[in-house]
């Protein structure tokens, strides 16, 4: 996270203390239009009154009894009629209190803000209930329904004040293997199928020996307008480059997507902001690209990467390229703990810890490093009350609530929560300058990295000194931008690898038989040498054959060797060495491996001991890489007198600055 700067941050908050609130009277604002506007480099939103605002909001504060627990159950969950008289009295009640923790708006699935009496993101759902996903959206019906659709969707809100603005949808998600393979099997007059095999045609220059090098068509087609005509899956095949042309439609159906929606929902109220379709936790760049035009601020859901609240550097930094800079919502973010009064189960691969007292100092430390990103305009909490006992309807069952089912707060979360979101307006306020001060990296020097106890198999990196074992920004492939980050530390033990990244593979569009191909895996090269020879290792992401809820997780499979030799030859264990995988299945996809000294030829070392290294991150498909170097992985593995200086430190000594947030 950039730094919080010290003397500056203390005379922000002392002047934001002492100072009075910028409150706008939402009942007599002179206008219902909001904006967003930069200052000093910080993204805000802009209220009516003309006050900049940063979001601090909740998702779900309905009153619940309208999400109930698993089907065939009585209703265990969270129940307005329970704590007030009169679903107007529970507003009242729950907006006082949420003053009281900091929070000053509403998110997805709440009340109304005319009931509410809180500025307000709406779900409109425009492009589900216009049927966009996924009949056919390139029909010109498409957009007449979306059209007419939007108007009676914003009629509610239109012209109040306390509407900020709009989501067209939630979770879209732009699963690109997904909308290629759901396409290529819609019948021959679904004008969006047309569209489909006139983008390949295109793209491949309607040489049809190039398009079946890439892909297996249907048994039996043979051309173009056979293409059309199949209803069967067209798949991708191994060793291709078919993967340029999956991407490039999930980008032509978003950018559909985001011009309907936008041009929908600006004539139906032109006064309020359109934040997109509230991206999952992870993002595809297509749909982020086709996105930016369209959107006043990108709304995604966030999963924290550690339970200390750290937030990955690359996941923003990748955004901010694609975007232009766009500002960024933050529309769902969250903590379990399994220690809690509902009794929920939190049993997926959400960000969950042990206790509430870790849930709090978590969740606070995270509303801080939010703040301290200067395109972020607000974060919305997920969610208002806990899941009900047993569970949604859905099978989720986590501990997300302020207050448990029996409104009762955690007060443990609500105190820190309040504290923090007291400091963040402060924090932003400062955001762009203390990510320049913390952005300069020093070029001269070699890397240093830390020395730690890390243990692989915990799960987690909040065992991690992140900032100082966070290396500097991979470079990625021409056009690409970075998709995961790479930290190193070392023990007596070994040397220490931690990474997050972000990407999608799709078992349906790749049908495979036998192991997985190593050639299409998602992995990670270290290269080292400590000055007994250059020493090369491969760790391959292997997914699972199921797309079940909650997958199982994927296998972390570490090899010695770079990977093109791996790939030609075999795996070839790395002895005494440790690989995990944790989290649940893809798109997030986190890892960590020790390293024993012996598999790099080298006695435990002492501080200051010096070597070299390089590291390359490859995604699914061979699409996109990145290298310390720059260079394409094998190229970068097989020059180790470019491979770049690095020197072990002591305890957390810093390594030379890499502006990281978290």
């Amino acid at each position: 996270m950039p730094r919080t700067g010290g003397v500056l941050v203390a005379a922000l908050l002392a002047a934001f203390a002492a100072a009075p609130a910028l409150a706008c009277d939402f009942d007599h604002a002179p206008t219902s239009h909001w904006s967003v506007a930069s200052e000093n480099g910080a993204q805000w939103l802009k209220t009516p009154c003309g006050h900049r605002f940063y979001s601090l909001g909740i998702n779900i504060l309905d009153g619940g009894n309208g999400e109930h627990g698993k089907l065939g159950q009585a209703y265990t969950g969270y129940d307005w009629q329970k704590f007030a008289p009169t679903i107007a009295d529970w507003a009242a009640a729950s907006r006082r209190r949420l003053s009281e923790w900091g929070f000053n708006s509403a998110g997805g699935w709440s009340l109304p803000p005319q009931e509410s009496r809180l500025p307000t993101v709406i779900n409109l759902e425009l492009g589900r209930l216009a049927k966009f996903h996924w009949f056919d959206p390139f029909s010109p019906d498409t957009e007449a329904r979306m059209m007419s659709l939007a108007r009676d969707l914003v009629a509610p809100y239109r012209g109040s004040p306390y509407r900020i603005g709009y989501f067209s949808d939630n979770e879209v998600g732009w699963w690109a293997g997904a909308l290629f393979g759901f396409f290529s099997m819609k019948p021959a007059d679904n004008v969006t199928k047309q569209r489909w095999v006139a983008m390949l045609r295109r793209h491949y220059s309607e040489d049809w020996a190039r398009f079946t090098a890439d892909f297996r068509p249907p048994e039996g087609v043979g051309s173009w307008d056979g293409l059309l005509d199949a209803r069967q899956l067209t798949a991708l095949r191994p060793d291709s480059h078919g993967i340029a042309a999956v991407r490039e439609w999930a980008g032509i159906v978003a950018e559909r997507y985001y011009t309907l929606a936008e041009r929908a929902i600006r004539a139906a109220d032109p006064d309020a902001l359109y934040f997109g379709d509230r991206l999952p936790i992870y993002y595809d760049p297509a749909a982020v690209k086709a996105m930016a035009p369209h959107v006043d601020a990108i709304a995604i859901n966030y999963n924290v990467d550690a339970g200390d609240g750290w937030l990955a550097r690359y996941f923003f930094g990748g955004l901010e390229k694609l975007s232009g800079g766009k500002p960024v919502l933050i529309t769902e973010w969250f903590f379990a703990a399994r220690e809690n009064r509902t009794g929920n189960t939190n049993n997926g691969h959400l960000m969950t810890v042990d206790t509430q007292a870790e849930r709090a100092q978590g969740a606070a430390a995270a509303t801080r490093n939010f703040a301290a990103l200067p395109e972020i305009v607000g974060t919305h909490w997920f969610q208002y009350y806990d899941h009900p006992k047993g569970g949604r309807a859905d099978g989720e069952d986590y501990n997300f609530g302020l207050v448990d089912v029996e409104d009762r707060p955690y007060e443990q979360l609500t105190e820190a929560l309040a504290a923090a979101n007291r400091d963040a307006p402060a924090i932003h306020a400062a955001a762009a300058k203390n990510a320049a001060a913390g952005g300069h990296v020093n070029n001269d020097g070699p890397i240093v990295l830390p020395h730690a106890d890390i243990d692989v198999h915990d799960k987690s990196l909040a065992d991690w000194p992140k900032p100082a074992s966070l290396l500097p920004p991979l470079k990625p492939s021409p056009g690409t931008v970075d998709f995961g980050e790479i930290y190193l530390s070392w023990n007596e033990r070994g040397l220490a690898l931690g990474t997050i990244g972000q990407d999608y593979f799709d078992i349906d569009l790749f049908p495979y038989a036998g192991s997985f191909p190593l050639a299409e895996a998602y992995r990670v090269e270290l290269g080292l040498d400590l000055g007994a020879g250059p020493r090369r290792f491969t760790l391959f992401f292997i997914p699972p054959r199921t797309k079940l809820r909650d997958h199982p997780p994927m296998t972390a499979l570490l090899c010695a060797g770079a990977a093109a030799q791996i790939i030609a030859e075999g795996c070839h264990p790395v002895p005494d060495a440790e690989a995990v995988y944790f989290g649940a299945d893809q798109p997030r996809i986190t890892a960590e491996m020790l390293l024993p000294w012996s598999a790099l030829g080298f006695a435990p070392p002492q501080p200051g001991a010096k070597l070299r290294a390089e590291v390359a991150m490859t995604s699914w498909h061979r699409e996109r890489w990145m290298s310390l170097s720059g260079e394409a992985p094998e190229r970068a593995m097989a020059d180790p007198a470019h491979w770049l200086p690095v020197r072990l430190g002591d305890g957390l000594a810093l390594k030379r600055p890499a502006g990281a947030p978290g």
